[in-house]
């Protein structure tokens, strides 16, 4: 029942975009408006709580516990966790807007700065470590953390709404189904869209290095290829095919910053880390609850709130793939390992393009910010122009983003076929097969409709239900982390009584 109410949401609003793409787009361009300007505070407060509970989990008492049996080891070793939880969660966001969105904010600052100047600069480092550090790491860790926890140590199902129907509140526990009905469709539209955006990218990429033309045509190309490519590696199932390109995407990404940080303006960059760094953590809590009442601006709306919406509406997606390749870790190290190593990793990330792509516009005029107002997907590229060895850049950021397109798609039709054959970890290779060829149907005929970005939007928007789903989460998380962690602690005296009884009987045979 619930797979029959998703698809034909799915349906519907596909068969929207297909015949009424205006239509659409301003439908949910209204609705999002209205989302972000009534319910804005409502983001940043869950958002900075779920921080506060994955800090205290981890560095707590409750974080020796596992995510499995207490003798139970991780399935995969740290370096391809790590990969491949960073390949699912913003590897390819952070291609996308590594320059970006640093320039974006340099042109367009915050309220109260003035546009291109130092400031505006250090701003627009600021908030680019701020919309890409801890906060969204922090929602997609309590929605796996809590989505494993229900799964590995209490035997539930890999759903998003076990953990839900966990609570001891029958109204609650009946939501069940409709939790479900949104995972699936927040994961198959913001998969879509993102297959459409991307391709946008990688055929501006393609542009640079080999001259293909910028087309609908060359787009759908890219889709289809990048489709066969995902699920080949979907039906090779985790521990080898997600597994192997998320280390090998992880190891690119890694050459191609050291080689930026290389040829640009190293100490530059050296120093744009350390500065922003101070910044993000002395305005921390100011940036956190940020809104602007007392001025007419929506830039707030725009960027801080439309993310916390994104990282929402993909937590379902992420959230099942992250517990998926967890089992075994204990809390602690699974919130260092999904909040902290990533933050440390963006942060990186940015510094070394955006403060490249910021030294070159300051101090060389290269006039990387026009390229950025020209045309988002472009902003790579013209920064790679600008360095020497372009070419190469520009072909290793082309594979880098159509691998790290293949590793989220192969994790997107992993995550839908869990949903869709209720839980199962290692659903068939056929349902696999389906979801993919659907995702990609999806985005193929919003592309041509011209449908792409309303169904990004649209994604947004069913954000805000699942803000509340995750509040719940969080609960639920809380409640069963002190009941497990007592049981355990429990078990623990029993043993040592157990224990102080046996030597009492020995010492009392010695002496009698």
């Amino acid at each position: 029942m619930e797979l029959i109410v998703s698809a034909g949401v799915i349906v519907a609003i596909v068969l929207w975009g297909v015949f009424a793409p205006e239509h659409l787009g301003a439908f949910f361009d209204t609705a999002l408006a209205t989302v972000t300007r009534n319910f804005g505070w409502l983001y940043l407060w869950v958002v900075l709580g779920l921080i506060a509970l994955s800090l205290f989990l981890a560095f707590s008492r409750y974080g020796q516990l596992k995510l499995g049996a207490d003798d139970e080891e991780p399935e995969f070793s740290v370096g391809a966790w790590f990969a491949m939880l960073f390949a699912a969660g913003m590897g390819i966001g952070l291609v996308f807007w590594g320059v970006a969105e640093p320039l974006s904010h340099y042109g367009t600052p915050p309220p109260g700065i003035e546009a291109r100047t130092p400031e505006a600069a250090n701003a627009a480092m600021r908030y680019s470590f701020f919309h890409w550090g801890m906060h969204p790491w922090a929602v997609y860790s309590v929605v796996a953390l809590a989505i494993g926890f229900f799964q590995f140590r209490r035997g539930g199902s890999a759903l998003v709404s076990t953990a839900v129907q966990s609570l001891p509140w029958a109204p609650l526990r009946r939501l069940g189904p409709a939790v479900n009905v949104l995972a699936v469709i927040a994961t198959a539209f913001g998969v879509a869209a993102s297959l459409g955006m991307g391709a946008l990218q990688i055929n501006s990429g393609l542009n640079a290095v080999a001259g293909l033309a910028i087309a609908p045509a060359s787009q759908v190309g890219i889709i289809a290829v990048t489709t066969v490519l995902f699920l080949a590696s979907a039906v090779t199932g985790v521990s080898r095919g997600i597994k192997w390109l998320s280390t090998f995407n992880l190891v690119l990404a890694g050459l191609l910053a050291l080689a930026v940080l290389a040829l640009g303006p190293t100490v530059a960059v050296v120093d744009t880390f350390t500065t922003t760094l101070g910044n993000y953590l002395s305005d921390f809590v100011r940036m956190s609850l940020r809104m602007t009442p007392f001025r007419d601006s929506s830039w707030v709306g725009d960027w801080t709130v439309f993310y916390w919406a994104w990282w929402i509406s993909w937590s379902p997606f992420v959230g099942l793939f992250i517990a998926r390749v967890s089992r075994g870790r204990t809390i602690r190290e699974f919130i260092i390992g999904t909040v902290a190593v990533p933050t440390l990793a963006a942060f990186v990330w940015f510094s070394v393009f955006g403060g490249t792509a910021l030294n070159l516009e300051i101090m060389r005029q290269v006039p990387i910010a026009e390229a950025v107002k020209a045309d988002v997907s472009t902003a790579l590229f013209a920064l790679f122009d600008a360095l020497p060895l372009s070419g190469l850049l520009s072909a290793a950021a082309t594979v880098l983003v159509l691998v790290f397109f293949v590793t989220s798609g192969d994790s997107a039709t992993l995550v839908l076929g869990m949903m869709s054959t209720r839980g199962n970890e290692d659903p068939p290779a056929m349902v696999k097969i389906v979801w993919g060829l659907l995702v990609a149907g999806i985005a193929i005929t919003l592309l041509l409709a011209g449908g792409i970005q309303a169904v990004q939007t649209a994604t947004i928007v069913f954000a805000l239900p699942f803000a509340v789903v995750i509040v719940l989460l969080a609960v639920a998380l809380w409640r069963g982390v002190k009941a497990d962690w007592l049981e355990q602690e429990l078990r623990e005296r029993e043993l040592r009584r157990q224990l102080r009884m046996q030597l009492a009987t020995r010492d009392d045979k010695r002496h009698g």
